[in-house]
Protein backbone atom coordinates (compact mmCIF):
# COMPACT_ATOMS: atom_id res chain seq x y z
CA UNK A 1 0.00 0.00 0.00
CA UNK A 2 1.84 3.23 -0.80
CA UNK A 3 1.31 6.39 1.24
CA UNK A 4 -1.49 8.06 -0.35
CA UNK A 5 -3.76 5.25 0.24
CA UNK A 6 -2.55 4.90 3.84
CA UNK A 7 -2.80 8.50 5.07
CA UNK A 8 -6.25 8.95 3.16
CA UNK A 9 -7.65 5.83 4.48
CA UNK A 10 -6.99 7.59 8.49
CA UNK A 11 -9.31 9.22 8.84
CA UNK A 12 -8.93 10.66 12.11
CA UNK A 13 -5.61 12.37 10.55
CA UNK A 14 -7.87 13.49 7.31
CA UNK A 15 -10.70 15.30 10.21
CA UNK A 16 -7.78 16.62 12.64
CA UNK A 17 -5.76 18.26 9.76
CA UNK A 18 -9.26 19.43 8.35
CA UNK A 19 -10.03 21.40 12.13
CA UNK A 20 -6.33 22.94 11.74
CA UNK A 21 -7.19 24.15 7.94
CA UNK A 22 -10.16 26.23 9.47
CA UNK A 23 -7.53 28.35 11.22
CA UNK A 24 -5.05 28.45 8.49
CA UNK A 25 -6.45 31.24 6.16
CA UNK A 26 -6.19 30.76 2.47
CA UNK A 27 -7.70 27.35 0.67
CA UNK A 28 -4.35 26.82 -1.18
CA UNK A 29 -2.64 26.94 2.10
CA UNK A 30 -4.65 23.25 2.72
CA UNK A 31 -2.65 20.67 1.03
CA UNK A 32 1.02 21.79 2.41
CA UNK A 33 -1.12 21.92 5.37
CA UNK A 34 -1.73 18.50 5.53
CA UNK A 35 1.50 17.32 3.53
CA UNK A 36 3.82 18.82 6.04
CA UNK A 37 2.22 17.43 8.94
CA UNK A 38 1.84 14.21 6.90
CA UNK A 39 5.66 14.30 6.49
CA UNK A 40 6.92 14.98 10.20
CA UNK A 41 4.55 11.84 11.26
CA UNK A 42 5.34 9.82 9.08
CA UNK A 43 9.13 10.55 7.88
CA UNK A 44 12.18 8.83 9.66
CA UNK A 45 15.68 9.86 9.53
CA UNK A 46 15.52 13.85 9.29
CA UNK A 47 12.76 16.10 8.82
CA UNK A 48 13.56 18.73 6.77
CA UNK A 49 11.83 20.14 3.45
CA UNK A 50 13.52 18.11 0.92
CA UNK A 51 12.69 14.68 2.44
CA UNK A 52 9.63 15.44 3.27
CA UNK A 53 8.81 16.46 0.01
CA UNK A 54 9.65 13.37 -1.76
CA UNK A 55 7.76 11.09 0.98
CA UNK A 56 4.75 13.12 0.26
CA UNK A 57 4.57 13.79 -3.54
CA UNK A 58 7.48 11.74 -5.20
CA UNK A 59 5.98 12.10 -8.50
CA UNK A 60 6.60 15.60 -8.50
CA UNK A 61 9.39 15.71 -5.58
CA UNK A 62 10.83 19.45 -6.99
CA UNK A 63 7.17 20.86 -6.68
CA UNK A 64 6.70 19.95 -3.83
CA UNK A 65 9.92 21.22 -1.92
CA UNK A 66 8.94 24.27 -3.10
CA UNK A 67 5.17 24.26 -1.69
CA UNK A 68 6.33 23.11 0.86
CA UNK A 69 9.08 25.80 1.45
CA UNK A 70 7.07 28.72 0.64
CA UNK A 71 4.34 27.22 3.56
CA UNK A 72 6.70 26.74 6.41
CA UNK A 73 8.79 29.92 5.71
CA UNK A 74 7.14 32.38 3.89
CA UNK A 75 3.23 32.13 3.86
CA UNK A 76 1.37 34.44 6.28
CA UNK A 77 -0.49 32.17 8.83
CA UNK A 78 -1.07 32.59 12.39
CA UNK A 79 0.66 30.56 14.74
CA UNK A 80 -1.35 31.72 17.91
CA UNK A 81 -4.12 30.84 15.66
CA UNK A 82 -3.23 27.34 14.70
CA UNK A 83 -1.64 26.17 18.56
CA UNK A 84 -4.89 27.43 20.05
CA UNK A 85 -6.50 25.44 17.62
CA UNK A 86 -4.37 22.68 18.72
CA UNK A 87 -5.23 23.05 21.87
CA UNK A 88 -8.90 22.63 21.62
CA UNK A 89 -8.36 19.29 19.92
CA UNK A 90 -5.91 17.83 22.31
CA UNK A 91 -7.17 18.92 25.76
CA UNK A 92 -9.93 17.11 25.95
CA UNK A 93 -7.87 14.01 25.11
CA UNK A 94 -5.55 14.43 28.04
CA UNK A 95 -8.08 15.88 30.67
CA UNK A 96 -10.19 12.37 29.79
CA UNK A 97 -8.56 10.74 32.95
CA UNK A 98 -7.95 14.38 35.04
CA UNK A 99 -7.78 17.55 34.40
CA UNK A 100 -4.95 20.04 33.91
CA UNK A 101 -2.67 20.28 36.65
CA UNK A 102 0.40 22.30 35.86
CA UNK A 103 1.99 24.65 33.92
CA UNK A 104 5.45 24.27 33.16
CA UNK A 105 8.02 26.89 32.18
CA UNK A 106 11.37 26.25 30.28
CA UNK A 107 13.27 26.71 27.36
CA UNK A 108 15.24 24.28 24.47
CA UNK A 109 17.99 25.03 22.56
CA UNK A 110 19.34 23.76 18.95
CA UNK A 111 22.21 23.76 18.28
CA UNK A 112 23.88 25.49 14.49
CA UNK A 113 26.58 25.91 12.62
CA UNK A 114 27.25 29.58 11.42
CA UNK A 115 25.66 33.07 12.52
CA UNK A 116 22.74 33.25 9.87
CA UNK A 117 20.09 31.72 11.59
CA UNK A 118 18.08 33.71 13.00
CA UNK A 119 18.59 34.19 16.94
CA UNK A 120 21.74 32.13 16.81
CA UNK A 121 24.31 33.03 19.74
CA UNK A 122 26.91 31.92 21.54
CA UNK A 123 25.44 30.98 24.39
CA UNK A 124 24.54 27.99 26.91
CA UNK A 125 22.84 25.29 25.06
CA UNK A 126 21.14 22.42 27.42
CA UNK A 127 21.09 19.87 24.43
CA UNK A 128 25.16 19.72 24.56
CA UNK A 129 25.70 21.03 28.37
CA UNK A 130 27.92 23.58 27.33
CA UNK A 131 28.14 27.23 25.72
CA UNK A 132 27.65 26.78 22.07
CA UNK A 133 26.58 28.12 18.78
CA UNK A 134 22.20 28.01 19.03
CA UNK A 135 18.98 29.07 19.29
CA UNK A 136 17.07 29.21 22.32
CA UNK A 137 13.27 29.03 22.48
CA UNK A 138 10.87 29.65 25.23
CA UNK A 139 7.94 27.43 25.68
CA UNK A 140 5.27 26.94 27.73
CA UNK A 141 3.46 23.11 28.56
CA UNK A 142 0.23 22.13 30.20
CA UNK A 143 0.27 18.78 31.71
CA UNK A 144 -1.67 15.92 33.96
CA UNK A 145 -0.34 12.60 35.00
CA UNK A 146 -1.51 11.57 31.71
CA UNK A 147 -0.13 13.67 29.57
CA UNK A 148 1.50 16.92 28.25
CA UNK A 149 1.18 19.85 25.58
CA UNK A 150 3.28 22.77 24.62
CA UNK A 151 0.94 25.75 23.78
CA UNK A 152 3.49 28.26 23.36
CA UNK A 153 6.82 28.38 21.64
CA UNK A 154 8.82 31.75 21.31
CA UNK A 155 12.21 32.12 20.07
CA UNK A 156 14.41 33.86 22.42
CA UNK A 157 16.60 37.10 20.83
CA UNK A 158 19.49 37.76 21.99
CA UNK A 159 20.38 41.71 22.73
CA UNK A 160 23.09 41.07 19.74
CA UNK A 161 20.37 40.51 17.08
CA UNK A 162 17.70 42.32 18.83
CA UNK A 163 19.54 45.68 18.14
CA UNK A 164 21.22 44.52 14.80
CA UNK A 165 18.92 46.07 12.07
CA UNK A 166 20.60 45.07 9.53
CA UNK A 167 20.59 41.31 11.11
CA UNK A 168 16.97 41.60 11.47
CA UNK A 169 15.63 42.61 8.09
CA UNK A 170 17.75 39.97 6.48
CA UNK A 171 15.77 37.40 8.88
CA UNK A 172 12.75 39.40 8.52
CA UNK A 173 11.98 39.71 12.17
CA UNK A 174 9.07 41.51 13.13
CA UNK A 175 9.34 45.48 13.86
CA UNK A 176 7.31 44.43 17.41
CA UNK A 177 9.61 41.93 18.32
CA UNK A 178 12.13 43.59 21.04
CA UNK A 179 14.79 42.08 23.24
CA UNK A 180 13.51 40.60 26.26
CA UNK A 181 14.98 37.96 29.12
CA UNK A 182 13.77 34.34 29.04
CA UNK A 183 11.43 34.88 31.85
CA UNK A 184 10.18 38.05 30.86
CA UNK A 185 9.13 35.60 27.57
CA UNK A 186 7.68 33.41 29.76
CA UNK A 187 5.62 35.54 31.87
CA UNK A 188 4.23 36.98 28.82
CA UNK A 189 3.42 33.73 27.69
CA UNK A 190 1.43 32.50 30.80
CA UNK A 191 -0.20 36.15 30.35
CA UNK A 192 -1.55 35.19 26.98
CA UNK A 193 -2.49 31.51 28.28
CA UNK A 194 -4.91 33.11 30.78
CA UNK A 195 -6.53 35.73 28.64
CA UNK A 196 -7.10 32.85 26.45
CA UNK A 197 -9.05 30.87 28.97
CA UNK A 198 -6.77 28.06 29.24
CA UNK A 199 -7.53 26.11 32.41
CA UNK A 200 -4.69 27.29 35.26
CA UNK A 201 -2.28 24.98 37.08
CA UNK A 202 0.55 25.10 39.47
CA UNK A 203 3.14 26.69 37.41
CA UNK A 204 6.28 24.90 37.71
CA UNK A 205 10.13 26.21 36.75
CA UNK A 206 13.20 24.93 36.65
CA UNK A 207 16.55 27.07 38.57
CA UNK A 208 17.11 29.10 35.71
CA UNK A 209 13.52 30.53 36.12
CA UNK A 210 12.83 29.49 39.67
CA UNK A 211 15.41 31.78 40.67
CA UNK A 212 14.00 34.83 39.56
CA UNK A 213 12.00 36.24 42.19
CA UNK A 214 10.40 38.39 39.92
CA UNK A 215 8.76 35.87 37.51
CA UNK A 216 8.04 34.07 40.94
CA UNK A 217 6.24 37.41 42.15
CA UNK A 218 5.04 37.93 38.65
CA UNK A 219 3.29 34.60 38.60
CA UNK A 220 1.75 35.23 41.71
CA UNK A 221 0.33 38.52 40.63
CA UNK A 222 -1.93 36.77 37.96
CA UNK A 223 -3.48 34.91 40.41
CA UNK A 224 -1.34 31.88 40.21
CA UNK A 225 0.57 29.47 42.14
CA UNK A 226 4.10 28.45 41.94
CA UNK A 227 6.74 25.39 42.65
CA UNK A 228 10.12 26.58 41.24
CA UNK A 229 13.52 25.28 41.84
CA UNK A 230 16.04 27.34 42.85
CA UNK A 231 19.83 27.21 43.58
CA UNK A 232 21.54 26.51 46.69
CA UNK A 233 23.03 30.16 46.98
CA UNK A 234 19.23 31.75 47.82
CA UNK A 235 19.31 33.54 50.98
CA UNK A 236 16.12 33.01 53.16
CA UNK A 237 14.75 34.06 56.77
CA UNK A 238 13.12 31.22 58.15
CA UNK A 239 9.73 32.69 59.52
CA UNK A 240 10.83 31.10 62.54
CA UNK A 241 13.66 32.84 62.58
CA UNK A 242 13.30 36.43 60.96
CA UNK A 243 16.38 37.94 62.30
CA UNK A 244 18.80 35.26 60.61
CA UNK A 245 19.75 35.58 56.37
CA UNK A 246 21.05 32.49 55.22
CA UNK A 247 21.46 30.16 52.04
CA UNK A 248 19.03 27.51 51.91
CA UNK A 249 21.79 24.93 51.76
CA UNK A 250 22.80 26.24 54.97
CA UNK A 251 19.16 26.12 56.58
CA UNK A 252 18.74 22.55 55.02
CA UNK A 253 21.87 21.14 56.62
CA UNK A 254 20.98 22.68 60.15
CA UNK A 255 17.47 20.84 60.21
CA UNK A 256 16.93 18.44 62.45
CA UNK A 257 16.77 14.48 61.45
CA UNK A 258 12.85 14.61 62.11
CA UNK A 259 12.40 17.68 59.27
CA UNK A 260 12.88 14.58 56.70
CA UNK A 261 10.48 12.44 55.72
CA UNK A 262 10.81 9.56 53.04
CA UNK A 263 8.32 10.26 50.18
CA UNK A 264 7.00 8.60 47.22
CA UNK A 265 5.47 9.95 44.28
CA UNK A 266 4.84 9.23 40.80
CA UNK A 267 6.83 9.50 37.63
CA UNK A 268 5.01 7.71 35.11
CA UNK A 269 1.74 5.90 35.25
CA UNK A 270 4.05 2.56 35.81
CA UNK A 271 6.77 3.95 37.76
CA UNK A 272 7.06 5.42 41.48
CA UNK A 273 10.19 6.79 43.00
CA UNK A 274 11.09 7.59 46.05
CA UNK A 275 13.50 10.25 48.53
CA UNK A 276 13.85 12.01 51.31
CA UNK A 277 12.17 15.67 51.65
CA UNK A 278 12.02 18.48 54.03
CA UNK A 279 9.72 21.57 53.85
CA UNK A 280 9.42 24.88 55.82
CA UNK A 281 8.15 28.45 56.07
CA UNK A 282 10.51 31.38 54.25
CA UNK A 283 10.97 34.85 52.93
CA UNK A 284 13.23 35.11 50.73
CA UNK A 285 16.06 37.72 51.50
CA UNK A 286 17.89 39.83 48.55
CA UNK A 287 20.62 40.97 50.18
CA UNK A 288 22.30 42.13 53.46
CA UNK A 289 21.29 44.57 55.51
CA UNK A 290 18.01 44.32 54.03
CA UNK A 291 15.93 42.67 56.80
CA UNK A 292 13.03 44.65 56.30
CA UNK A 293 12.61 44.06 52.49
CA UNK A 294 12.80 40.16 52.98
CA UNK A 295 10.23 40.97 55.87
CA UNK A 296 7.61 42.47 53.45
CA UNK A 297 8.06 39.39 51.21
CA UNK A 298 5.48 37.04 51.22
CA UNK A 299 6.11 33.48 52.76
CA UNK A 300 6.81 31.08 50.83
CA UNK A 301 7.15 27.30 51.31
CA UNK A 302 10.89 25.98 50.98
CA UNK A 303 10.46 22.11 50.12
CA UNK A 304 14.39 20.32 49.95
CA UNK A 305 14.91 17.08 48.60
CA UNK A 306 17.95 14.80 50.04
CA UNK A 307 18.28 11.84 48.88
CA UNK A 308 19.44 8.44 50.69
CA UNK A 309 23.34 8.34 50.23
CA UNK A 310 24.15 12.14 48.95
CA UNK A 311 26.29 13.39 50.83
CA UNK A 312 24.34 16.76 51.19
CA UNK A 313 20.96 18.01 49.58
CA UNK A 314 20.63 17.96 45.88
CA UNK A 315 17.56 19.99 45.12
CA UNK A 316 14.94 22.91 46.01
CA UNK A 317 12.22 24.68 45.04
CA UNK A 318 10.18 28.00 46.59
CA UNK A 319 6.68 27.55 45.98
CA UNK A 320 3.89 29.75 46.86
CA UNK A 321 1.19 27.12 47.35
CA UNK A 322 -1.06 27.15 50.61
CA UNK A 323 0.67 26.53 53.55
CA UNK A 324 -1.59 23.70 54.64
CA UNK A 325 -0.51 21.95 51.26
CA UNK A 326 -0.42 17.79 52.11
CA UNK A 327 3.22 17.29 51.73
CA UNK A 328 3.07 14.58 49.56
CA UNK A 329 0.87 16.53 46.73
CA UNK A 330 3.35 18.97 46.83
CA UNK A 331 6.50 16.62 46.00
CA UNK A 332 3.69 15.47 43.51
CA UNK A 333 2.57 18.24 41.66
CA UNK A 334 6.99 19.77 41.97
CA UNK A 335 7.82 16.49 40.61
CA UNK A 336 5.48 16.74 37.45
CA UNK A 337 8.27 19.00 35.93
CA UNK A 338 9.76 15.90 34.12
CA UNK A 339 7.07 15.72 31.63
CA UNK A 340 8.32 18.67 29.54
CA UNK A 341 11.69 16.58 29.11
CA UNK A 342 9.71 14.31 27.60
CA UNK A 343 7.97 16.61 25.21
CA UNK A 344 11.77 18.04 23.51
CA UNK A 345 12.57 14.44 23.73
CA UNK A 346 9.82 13.16 21.52
CA UNK A 347 9.37 16.48 19.19
CA UNK A 348 12.83 16.47 18.75
CA UNK A 349 13.35 12.67 18.15
CA UNK A 350 9.85 11.79 16.65
CA UNK A 351 8.75 14.92 14.89
CA UNK A 352 11.61 16.55 13.77
CA UNK A 353 11.37 19.87 16.12
CA UNK A 354 15.05 20.64 15.88
CA UNK A 355 15.54 19.89 11.90
CA UNK A 356 13.93 22.99 10.54
CA UNK A 357 17.23 24.22 7.97
CA UNK A 358 15.40 27.47 7.05
CA UNK A 359 17.16 31.26 8.62
CA UNK A 360 13.94 33.41 9.15
CA UNK A 361 12.05 34.68 11.97
CA UNK A 362 8.95 32.86 10.71
CA UNK A 363 9.72 29.99 9.47
CA UNK A 364 11.17 29.18 12.64
CA UNK A 365 8.15 29.95 14.43
CA UNK A 366 6.10 28.11 11.86
CA UNK A 367 8.36 24.75 11.54
CA UNK A 368 7.68 24.68 15.33
CA UNK A 369 4.02 24.77 15.39
CA UNK A 370 3.23 22.48 12.88
CA UNK A 371 5.90 20.15 15.14
CA UNK A 372 3.36 21.15 18.05
CA UNK A 373 0.39 20.35 15.50
CA UNK A 374 1.84 16.71 14.74
CA UNK A 375 2.75 15.76 18.58
CA UNK A 376 -0.92 16.86 19.46
CA UNK A 377 -2.07 14.41 16.79
CA UNK A 378 -0.39 11.54 18.34
CA UNK A 379 -2.08 12.55 21.87
CA UNK A 380 -4.71 12.32 20.21
CA UNK A 381 -4.31 8.88 19.26
CA UNK A 382 -2.17 7.53 21.99
CA UNK A 383 -4.99 4.48 22.50
CA UNK A 384 -4.41 3.41 19.41
CA UNK A 385 -0.53 3.35 20.07
CA UNK A 386 0.33 0.04 21.45
CA UNK A 387 2.98 0.93 24.06
CA UNK A 388 5.59 -0.95 22.26
CA UNK A 389 5.43 0.55 18.90
CA UNK A 390 6.93 4.14 18.24
CA UNK A 391 3.95 6.36 18.15
CA UNK A 392 4.48 7.71 14.71
CA UNK A 393 5.49 4.39 12.58
CA UNK A 394 2.68 2.85 14.58
CA UNK A 395 0.10 5.81 12.98
CA UNK A 396 1.42 6.51 9.57
CA UNK A 397 3.55 4.07 8.09
CA UNK A 398 6.38 5.02 5.85
CA UNK A 399 6.41 4.32 1.93
CA UNK A 400 9.06 3.89 -0.59
CA UNK A 401 10.97 6.91 -1.63
CA UNK A 402 11.18 7.34 -5.63
CA UNK A 403 13.47 5.14 -6.90
CA UNK A 404 17.39 6.98 -7.81
CA UNK A 405 16.19 10.06 -5.34
CA UNK A 406 19.20 11.75 -3.71
CA UNK A 407 18.96 14.48 -1.34
CA UNK A 408 20.89 17.22 -2.03
CA UNK A 409 24.96 17.38 -1.86
CA UNK A 410 24.68 13.40 -2.44
CA UNK A 411 27.37 12.69 -4.74
CA UNK A 412 25.81 11.56 -7.84
CA UNK A 413 26.55 7.40 -8.64
CA UNK A 414 29.22 6.99 -11.11
CA UNK A 415 28.85 3.91 -13.18
CA UNK A 416 32.17 1.42 -12.98
CA UNK A 417 33.93 -0.25 -15.35
CA UNK A 418 32.38 -3.20 -14.93
CA UNK A 419 28.78 -3.51 -13.55
CA UNK A 420 28.97 -6.18 -11.02
CA UNK A 421 31.73 -3.58 -9.07
CA UNK A 422 28.59 -0.78 -8.62
CA UNK A 423 28.25 -1.43 -5.61
CA UNK A 424 27.45 2.09 -3.91
CA UNK A 425 23.81 2.32 -4.61
CA UNK A 426 22.15 5.71 -5.30
CA UNK A 427 21.39 7.41 -1.25
CA UNK A 428 18.20 7.86 0.39
CA UNK A 429 16.64 10.21 2.43
CA UNK A 430 17.00 7.11 5.52
CA UNK A 431 19.99 5.42 4.06
CA UNK A 432 18.16 2.46 3.48
CA UNK A 433 18.59 0.48 0.95
CA UNK A 434 16.13 1.79 -2.56
CA UNK A 435 13.07 -0.06 -2.58
CA UNK A 436 10.53 -0.41 -5.59
CA UNK A 437 9.14 2.74 -7.16
CA UNK A 438 5.17 3.53 -5.74
CA UNK A 439 2.27 4.03 -8.40
CA UNK A 440 2.37 7.80 -9.12
CA UNK A 441 -1.50 9.19 -8.14
CA UNK A 442 -2.57 12.35 -5.93
CA UNK A 443 -0.93 11.87 -3.20
CA UNK A 444 -1.69 13.15 0.67
CA UNK A 445 -4.71 15.61 -0.06
CA UNK A 446 -8.10 14.86 1.05
CA UNK A 447 -10.49 16.49 -1.20
CA UNK A 448 -12.31 19.80 0.10
CA UNK A 449 -16.03 20.17 -0.55
CA UNK A 450 -16.65 23.11 -2.71
CA UNK A 451 -18.92 24.42 0.25
CA UNK A 452 -16.45 24.56 2.25
CA UNK A 453 -13.86 26.46 -0.05
CA UNK A 454 -15.54 29.71 0.07
CA UNK A 455 -15.11 29.32 4.18
CA UNK A 456 -11.37 28.60 3.89
CA UNK A 457 -10.88 31.95 1.93
CA UNK A 458 -13.15 33.77 4.26
CA UNK A 459 -10.48 32.88 7.10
Amino acid sequence: MDFAAIIDGIESFAAYVGELASVIGHVGRVPPLHDYCAGLLASEGRRSVEPMAALTAPAEVSVQHQRLLHFVGEADWSDARVLMKVRQLVVPVIEDGEPIKAWIIDDTSYPKQGNHSVGVHHQYCGQLGKQANCQAAVTLSIANHHASLPIAHQLYLPKAWATDAARRRKAHVPKTVRFMTKPQIALMQITAALKAGVAPGVVLMDASYGTNAGLRFGIAALGLTYAGAIVPTVKVCAVAEPQERVSVKTLALRLPKHAWRTITWREASAEKLTSRFARLRVRTAPSKGARELGAGRPEETLLIEWPPGEAAPTKYWLSNLPAKTKFRDLVDITKMRWRIERDYQELKQEIGLDHYEGRGWRGFHHHATLCIAAYGFLISQREKIPPSAPRAAAVLAKPALPAGYRPRGAAHQAAAPRPQLNCHHASSADRRPARPRPTAMSLLRPQIPANQAENFMTQ
